[in-house]
């Protein structure tokens, strides 16, 4: 049996408590599947430099993820009172004051763990999935601990996904931006592209 994360594959069900609106709740990742795309983002720790940035970021930028019927998750292995102080203290702090979509706890490592992001420290490193309404993995990243990712390229992946899965037999290619032009899965249906594209460049 294959280790996860695979693309292709079903990702990983869980169910944990959550902190959204300085309230606890259970989160469960299947209650999503039919209904919404999701972006579970693993971050290190509550407090950590780098995830502060992302965090904020992707809260800013959270109307542009609802126009996609994508719902953020962001998970690290704190408690959720860890969460909870967290969202109380202010960016001024090194905190996160409100953010517009839930944290959840991993506090037993066992969800970090079972997505193969659980550091020797006890820590998740920054891994990013975008799992479809179906509930299967599309994309999967891993950063570096102190290499902060981009909202703006999760943002374009995330639009060449969704183009793809509604326009069968179609290919996004390199860069592409929603209304660019396209490629087809089957490469000879692409020679027109590639003339266009290429025909007025050396070999």
């Amino acid at each position: 049996m294959l280790d996860f994360p695979q693309i292709g594959r079903m990702a990983p069900n869980f169910l944990t408590i959550g902190v959204y609106k300085n309230r606890l709740g259970q989160i469960r990742l299947s209650d999503y599947y039919g209904k919404k795309y999701v972006i579970l983002v693993f971050y290190p720790a509550n407090f950590t430099s780098v995830a502060l940035t992302e965090l904020l970021e992707l809260s800013n930028r959270i109307s542009e993820f609802r126009k996609l019927s994508t719902q953020i998750l962001a998970i690290s292995v704190d408690s959720p009172f860890s969460h909870l102080h967290y969202l109380l203290s202010k960016p001024s702090q090194g905190g996160l004051g409100q953010l517009n979509y839930p944290l959840i706890s991993d506090l037993n490592q066992s969800i970090t763990n079972t997505y193969k992001l659980l550091t020797n420290d006890g820590l998740a490193l920054p891994g990013l999935f975008i799992i479809d309404k179906e509930g299967i993995i599309q994309y999967y990243t891993v950063n570096n601990l102190l290499c902060g990712r981009s909202i703006t390229e999760l943002l374009r992946t995330l639009k060449s996904i969704q183009y793809i899965k509604e326009n069968p037999g179609q290919a996004c290619p390199v860069d592409w931006k929603f209304g660019d032009n396209i490629l087809y899965s089957h490469p000879l249906k692409s020679k027109v592209y590639f003339k266009k594209l290429y025909s007025h460049k050396k070999n």
